[in-house]
């Protein structure tokens, strides 16, 4: 029964890793000539759907008590493939540069550090996921906070801010240029990188809790729901960049808030950087 229950969380990874695998693929078949906006956003549709697969598979995983060291390290490597390396892949073809320019290897090296650090990411999760299942307390904390960015949101920033600058309505009101684009996508790749194995603290989503009345609640679902779906509907480009870098920008700010009061202060103490590891081989 408990192989069975395991079964279907595997399907769901499986499912999402499929869609990071087809972006990598499909984006290499490609034909040159094709719209960059039409490119990125089917890509972008693919991986969002990834993203809500790698969600719903541990949740489900949990509340069938079927998580499994098996489906921990599928998870992990099929977050490597989706969202550390497909988002590089979908980056380098949009831009389509010629080789051996300062601007193709700024471009390349800005993918590899993102694919590079997701994996570092996913490792040092799991490592940690490891160690703390014999502390409640810590167990507790490390599924509230996430020490660094988590990959899913990381992809998210990266694919965003790639389709947002091939959609129309950049496009149609502002002139930017190959060169500007592969040097701004570079940059959001290496900080994005640099995010994901930093110390910092980002919330999940489970430190959500709104106490409000079940109808008040319901309505402002549906509220939100309606935005997100006439969003995705018209203005897709936007609305994912918007929700991604929402998500990253809020929780910057909050660390840097707890920076700047200082350890001795009460003020958002849940962001405190974690300390360095002293020995990473022990």
């Amino acid at each position: 029964m408990m192989k069975r229950a395991s079964f279907f969380p595997n399907v769901i990874t499986a499912f999402g890793l499929a869609c990071g695998l087809f972006v990598i693929f499909k984006t290499n078949v490609i034909s040159p000539h094709s719209s960059d906006y039409e490119i990125v956003q089917t890509a972008a549709f693919l991986l969002l759907i990834a993203g809500v697969a790698d969600f719903i598979d541990g949740a489900l995983a949990r509340a069938m008590h079927a998580e499994s060291e098996f489906g921990l390290v599928f998870d992990s490597l099929s977050d490597a493939i989706s969202f550390g390396v497909a988002p590089s892949a979908l980056m380098l073809k949009a831009l389509s540069l010629e080789q051996g320019t300062f601007l193709s290897f700024f471009s390349v090296t800005g993918a590899i550090i993102f694919s590079l650090c997701g994996v570092l990411r996913l490792v040092r999760y799991s490592v940690k996921a490891k160690e703390v299942q014999k502390d409640v307390s810590q167990e507790a904390a490390h599924k509230k906070y996430f020490t660094g960015l988590p990959i899913p949101a990381a992809a998210g920033g990266a694919v965003s801010a790639n389709l947002f600058l091939v959609s129309p309505m950049v496009v149609d009101f502002f002139s930017i240029s190959t060169t500007d684009r592969a040097i701004a996508l570079g940059i959001v790749m290496i900080l994005l990188g640099y995010l994901m194995v930093c110390r910092l603290k980002f919330p999940s989503l489970k430190v959500l809790h709104f106490r409000l009345p079940s109808f008040h609640l319901i309505f402002l679902v549906v509220v939100l729901a309606i935005f997100i779906i006439y969003g995705i509907l018209y203005f897709f480009a936007l609305a994912l960049a918007f929700v991604a870098w929402a998500y990253i920008t809020t929780s910057l700010v909050l660390s840097f808030i707890r920076l700047i009061a200082g350890k001795k202060s009460k003020t958002l103490e849940e962001f405190e950087p974690d300390p360095e590891d002293v020995d990473p081989h022990s």
